[in-house]
């Protein structure tokens, strides 16, 4: 039985080797065969040909991060509500109840974003 694991999951351990070899590989031929004459108009930023002003390093307000996670979250509710469908027959009444279940908790959570005013752009 050992050796029969050991065949089911060769084709993973090979992927994975190969994985770690091209992760290891590319940045070493990156560094070792890629131009080596900076200068300082290779070294300068560059944005749509315009010169720098100012950092580029700036700070993003938080909003932009808290419209970002609630974008993902929108994604994950979608991404979750596809394989509901597809399968809806085969999970009959209790598939339904736990669906609406979680629809309704993320619709509280939408109604809290809401009320907190992260939705709000100014």
């Amino acid at each position: 039985m050992p050796n029969q694991i050991v065949i089911d999951y060769l084709p993973l351990a090979v992927l994975l080797g190969i994985a770690i070899f091209f992760a290891l590989l590319l940045p070493i031929l990156s560094v070792t065969l890629g131009p080596k004459r900076p200068n300082i108009r290779k070294q300068a930023p560059y944005e749509s040909g315009m010169t720098a002003i100012g950092e580029a390093q700036r700070r993003f307000p938080v909003k932009f991060y808290r419209i970002a996670v609630l974008f993902i979250l929108f994604d994950v509710d979608i991404i979750l509500l596809v394989p509901w469908v597809m399968s809806f027959r085969y999970l009959g009444y209790f598939g339904l109840v736990m669906m609406l279940l979680f629809m309704f908790m993320f619709i509280l959570g939408d109604i809290w974003v809401w009320k907190k005013g992260v939705l709000e752009w100014e």
